[in-house]
């Protein structure tokens, strides 16, 4: 390990910002942590799997949720490297579908090696007896995240749009991302519910996850002082403080099954307001935090979360799939803290008793993916088309199997 960090070290340019490392592992990490903590896989009997949430049998775990929900962190810190990549393309003459192409790739890339092994692993276990309710967990588990990658491709392509609304407004672009969710919400929520589409809910999707963005682009332009973060860190608050104990917003950041609303999907007004509350603190953060990360372990360990982050993003699902899977066909009857009902505190405790094990699935997968994950220069052409074929399969039977 320490051979490694030294390594690491050695090969980090002295103007890197290792706080925004710092920060987008810490957002990586809150997804992965997250997910284990907030989402159990119960089974009735007969080998099938099923999503409950302990928020559901536990509403005082709902602050867990605000804890671990760190993805406006991910944008917010998008939205900085976004302004400064793109400024640095300029300057070099390149053109800004080169930019954008080279930012899709890395975010494609992960995606097409996970959905290509989930098209030639999951008809295979179908035809071996896998219950179909289980396939359709698996399938629901694993598209379920990758909305945030759609999502992020759409506002990355998006940046010189937020350029030019932070060289107008600065940092007050993000109010209004804020404004149109709030108006949103008021139309879906208010006393005119009846009268209100369907649809209108995605109208939020682009400026809620779009706010920590513009946020992350006024940061890059030093548009955000240390008052500003402040000031958004405890409006932010109580501004969620307001939606949930006067508003009636439902307390859990995520979904709940069972409750007639979602703040995450598509996000609402409070999904916003913890952006607020986390930007504002990463940005009070910052200096504090690159000093940290000056300690070469701790640095290294960083550093190769930020190399993985995406795998780990679109793999974390998929070894918590293989785990309780795995445990399932070892032991019919499941096993506490991987497939009993999460209706109480000792169930967190056997949860927890389970993430090491998750982990080194996880990194299994993570290490084994990577090698299909790197520029495809050098992958001949049908390699190319068996992985798109595959990917495109998983896409066909994940909308046949729903």
């Amino acid at each position: 390990m320490t051979s490694l960090a030294t390594r690491i070290e050695a090969a980090t340019p002295a103007s890197r910002d290792r706080s925004l490392d710092g920060l987008r592992a810490l957002a990586i990490l809150g997804v992965v942590v997250g997910h284990w903590f907030v989402m159990a896989l119960t089974t009735p009997g007969g080998g099938v799997l099923r999503v409950r949430s302990p928020l559901a049998y536990l509403p005082a775990y709902a602050p867990v949720s605000w804890v671990l929900h760190l993805l406006a962190l991910f944008f917010l810190v998008g939205g900085y490297a976004g302004a400064r990549s793109l400024a640095r393309s300029r300057e070099r003459g390149d053109t800004y579908r080169n930019w954008v192409a080279a930012r899709l790739l890395r975010l494609g890339r992960p995606v097409v090696a996970a959905t290509a092994f989930l098209g030639a692993t999951l008809p295979l276990l179908a035809l071996a007896g896998v219950p179909e309710r289980t396939l359709r967990t698996a399938v629901s588990l694993v598209v379920q995240p990758l909305w945030f990658i759609a999502v992020y491709a759409v506002i990355t392509a998006l940046t010189p749009v937020a350029l030019a609304l932070d060289r107008r407004l600065g940092a007050a672009s993000a109010a209004g991302a804020l404004l149109v969710v709030a108006v949103v919400d008021a139309l879906r929520y208010g006393p005119w519910l009846d009268a209100a589409p369907g649809w209108l809910g995605l109208v939020n999707v682009v400026p809620g996850w779009g706010f920590a963005y513009l946020l992350g682009v006024a940061w890059a332009h030093g548009r955000v002082s240390r008052r500003g973060a402040a000031l958004l860190a405890a409006g932010g608050l109580a501004l969620a403080l307001l939606l949930v104990l006067r508003l009636d917003y439902p307390a859990s950041i995520v979904g709940v099954p069972g409750v007639g609303r979602s703040n995450a999907h598509p996000p609402s007004l409070l999904v916003v307001a913890l952006a607020a509350v986390q930007s504002g603190f990463a940005i009070l953060a910052r200096d504090r935090l690159s000093t940290a990360l000056r300690r070469p372990r701790l640095w290294a360990a960083v550093a190769v979360v930020n190399l993985s982050a995406m795998t780990i993003f679109c793999w974390h699902q998929i070894a918590l799939l293989a785990l309780s899977g795995g445990a399932l066909v070892a032991v019919p009857g499941g096993l506490p803290g991987l497939h009993d009902l999460p209706d109480n505190l000792v169930w967190v405790l056997h949860r927890a008793a389970w993430f090491p094990a998750y982990l080194v699935v996880l990194a299994g997968s993570v290490a084994l993916a990577r090698r299909f994950e790197g520029p495809w220069t050098g992958v001949p052409i049908p390699a190319r088309l068996v992985a798109g074929a595959l990917a495109a399969g998983f896409g066909v039977y994940a909308l046949l199997l729903r």
